[in-house]
């Protein structure tokens, strides 16, 4: 008999140039026209490539810049408005705590020893001038430098003098006394003529430096002003010297607070 040889049921391998030549092979009963594509392995430029930089327009960076100083805008004035509400709660429990006031000054004597006025409009004076100053606190003292004092009569000077350096304790009264005088100031004949009058308006004004002692705690000293005016003096006549006058002129105490140039 004869031996019958059948077909094998694996399919056939695929011959080894048609895969070198990239040929993809078909699946077993798939037709030579089918709808299937081959597919071809990736590039290495595919596998590598990466997204290409694309920069962001230019609206979009001056936006994002904008939002940046307006959050360090609010931030600033969150912290002024944080460092002013602090400070006014300082100052609050420190006014609670002492009731600080300021010092009381008023003019408790003057006398007039020596006012001349000669030919040439040339003006001689002396004055003794009292100024009684008080500290109403009862936990702050102050602390004086030396007081310069300047007297005048309807704008011309008349007299300047000094007090000395003071420390002024609390629920304190103390009386300095000074003599202002001055020797040929030439003024206008018309201020001349209203020096011969029998009475004579005077304004006195004191200046100096200021600072605050609170226990062992002490402040910067500050610039302050006294103004004391409406002042009138019976004038001297002939070489009689009218006894001292006590006008109790109270006076106005202001600040001056220099900031680089200017003085306030």
């Amino acid at each position: 008999m004869t031996d019958r040889v059948y077909p094998s049921a694996k399919p056939n391998p695929v011959p080894p140039q048609s895969a070198a030549n990239g040929a993809v092979p078909r699946p077993p009963g798939a037709a030579a026209g089918g709808g299937n594509h081959p597919s071809f392995p990736a590039t290495k430029g595919q596998l590598y490539s990466r997204p290409m930089y694309r920069p962001q327009p230019a609206a979009k960076r001056r936006k994002s810049r904008r939002g940046i100083c307006c959050s360090c805008c609010c931030w600033l004035v969150l912290i002024i408005l944080a460092l002013i509400l602090l400070a006014a709660i300082a100052g609050g429990i420190f006014y609670v705590l002492y009731r600080p006031q300021r010092p009381n000054f008023s003019v408790s004597s003057l006398q007039i020893e020596t006012l001349n006025i000669s030919a040439s409009n040339q003006v001689t004076s002396k004055l003794i001038v009292a100024v009684t100053a008080r500290n109403p606190n009862r936990k702050v003292v102050f602390i004086y430098d030396p007081i310069s004092i300047s007297v005048t009569s309807d704008g011309v000077d008349i007299g300047d003098g000094s007090f000395p350096a003071l420390v002024h304790s609390a629920k304190n009264t103390t009386v300095m006394r000074a003599t202002v005088s001055t020797s040929g100031q030439t003024v206008d004949p018309s201020a001349a003529a209203g020096f011969k009058k029998s009475s004579v308006p005077l304004e006195i004004e004191l200046e100096t430096k200021a600072g605050i002692k609170i226990g062992k705690l002490k402040t910067k000293k500050l610039g302050i002003k006294v103004n004391c005016g409406g002042i009138q003096i019976s004038a001297p006549k002939g070489k009689k010297t009218p006894p001292p006058a006590t006008p109790d002129a109270s006076c106005k105490v202001k600040l001056r607070i220099k900031i680089w140039k200017w003085t306030f």
